[in-house]
């Protein structure tokens, strides 16, 4: 068998934009689709996908935490080679670029995300 396909992991917590699966897998990706940090988290324990898309949801009444995306980021640190491309509400950039301060976001699109754009981000890292 030849090179397989890259692997995409979507986390899909809030959603409220287009279904993209019909892009990733038209650019080639092997696609596995979760809805919670916590699926995603167990996904990676046996998994490393190539490229992860998830969605920032900043949350100010975490504790020890300002998002949903530091459990992950963390956890990605031991994974190398994994590109994350993040979907972000505006208001909350200054938030986001904190969070890109610490770790490694490999490309950020803010809502609506424009699929073109996104299209162009996915096939640099295929």
């Amino acid at each position: 068998m030849s090179q397989s396909s890259p692997e995409l992991l979507a986390i899909i917590e809030i959603g409220g934009y287009p279904n993209f699966l019909p892009l990733y897998e038209r650019l080639g990706y092997q696609v596995t689709v979760v809805n919670s940090q916590r699926k995603a988290r167990n996904y990676l324990k046996k998994n490393q996908p190539d490229v992860i898309v998830c969605e920032y949801n900043f949350q100010s009444d975490f504790r020890d935490r300002t998002s949903n995306l530091e459990t992950l980021m963390a956890v990605l640190q031991k994974q190398s080679g994994v590109n994350v491309v993040v979907f972000y509400q505006q208001e909350h950039e200054a938030k986001l670029d904190k969070l890109a301060g610490r770790f490694e976001i490999s490309h950020r699109l803010p809502f609506p995300v424009d699929e073109q754009q996104l299209e162009s981000a996915l096939e640099v890292m295929a």
